[in-house]
């Protein structure tokens, strides 16, 4: 005779019947108990909210029903061969790259989409130059709404980039930005995600002023000098501003800051250091080596004294490459962030 109750030898109830809403709400619930990591803010709205209103009208469900739906859903995701992204939004960002930016924006433009996911998350991957326009276009409220978005080091190098009376203006009202709602900052980046859609694809990602400057500052000396002349009978406005954007030789002293000479001089090989402090004796650019000597050790520094004695005359063209070497080094050091060049005074906010 079995020692099983009755209830024991009924076979298991056959799963409920259930709609995809409900089904989808119970995998998404197994695979959080499990930990799993849902982005569900990839969900259009819509389908967020019924989803949310699904589990909240849902209780528990047996063992062998879930077992069966999560059976199901394996079954369906190993009968998928390939997906594809919905709309022409979706394809456009698994195309972004790969096809021109210009008939990327013509496409957009003509099916009235915008880029998709987190507007936050596209404006903080944007250089601190093409954020800088944006909070200066914007009014002091929802430049402090930008900056609290951004992590401390970006915001940080933006205020220093701002002229001091509107970057305390701006510090001043992140104070005052406790009772934004996160509706008002999603708006706000929508706003600002729109203006970059907006914008007209350019072939070139730096500003003429920068692009001129970097030519010049590798340019021979006489050859820069000969421009910036022209420059000046054609467009002085523009000409200041490529003056502004060189950075040769002879700006050292007020570029670098002292404790970062050593940093770049281990950068450099030795003859070629050698040859732009030769090279560079009189004038801003001599200014320039007496202010590298300065800012390393006194044994360092008297060696090369010798070593600049014992070259004798350098050829112009090898003391400019050299020289030209010396600011190279300063820029890759510079872009990997273990250097960071000083504001000029005419730059600084006058007090």
């Amino acid at each position: 005779m079995s020692d099983m109750s009755p209830l024991a030898q009924l076979p298991p109830p056959a799963p409920a019947r259930l709609s995809r809403r409900q089904k989808a709400a119970i995998i998404v619930r197994f695979l959080l108990n499990e930990g799993a990591d849902v982005a569900l803010t990839e969900l259009p709205d819509e389908l967020q909210g019924v989803l949310t209103q699904q589990m909240g009208a849902m209780r528990y469900v047996d063992r062998d029903t879930l077992t069966a739906v999560v059976m199901e859903f394996a079954a369906e995701l190993e009968g998928i061969g390939l997906s594809f992204p919905r709309g022409i939004a979706g394809a456009l960002n698994a195309l972004e790259g790969r096809i021109s930016p210009m008939t990327a924006a013509r496409l957009r433009k003509e099916a009235g989409v915008r880029q998709a996911g987190d507007p936050w998350q596209r404006i903080r991957a944007l250089p601190v130059k093409q954020i800088l326009p944006m909070i200066e276009g914007e009014s002091t409220e929802v430049a402090a709404v930008i900056l609290s978005m951004l992590d401390v080091t970006r915001a940080a190098e933006l205020l220093g980039a701002l002229p001091g009376e509107q970057a305390r203006r701006i510090t001043y009202a992140i104070s005052l930005t406790g009772s934004v709602t996160p509706e008002a900052v999603d708006r706000i980046g929508l706003s600002l995600a729109m203006q970059l859609d907006d914008r007209a694809p350019r072939a070139f990602d730096a500003e003429p002023v920068e692009r001129v400057g970097e030519i010049l500052n590798y340019s021979q000396s006489m050859t820069r000098d000969d421009v910036l002349t022209g420059l000046d009978e054609t467009d002085a406005e523009f000409a200041s501003r490529v003056r502004r954007a060189i950075f040769t030789y002879e700006h050292i002293p007020e570029r670098i800051d002292p404790r970062d000479v050593p940093r770049i001089v281990r950068e450099v090989d030795q003859a070629t250091l050698i040859n732009a402090l030769a090279a560079a004796r009189e004038g801003d650019a001599g200014d320039a080596t007496n202010f590298i000597l300065s800012n390393m050790s006194t044994r360092m520094a008297d060696q090369l004294r010798e070593d600049m004695q014992d070259a004798g005359q350098i050829a112009t063209k090898d003391g400019e490459a050299a020289m030209s070497a010396i600011i190279a080094a300063v820029r890759a050091l510079e872009a990997a962030g273990e250097i960071k060049l000083l504001r000029r005074e005419e730059e600084e906010e006058p007090t």
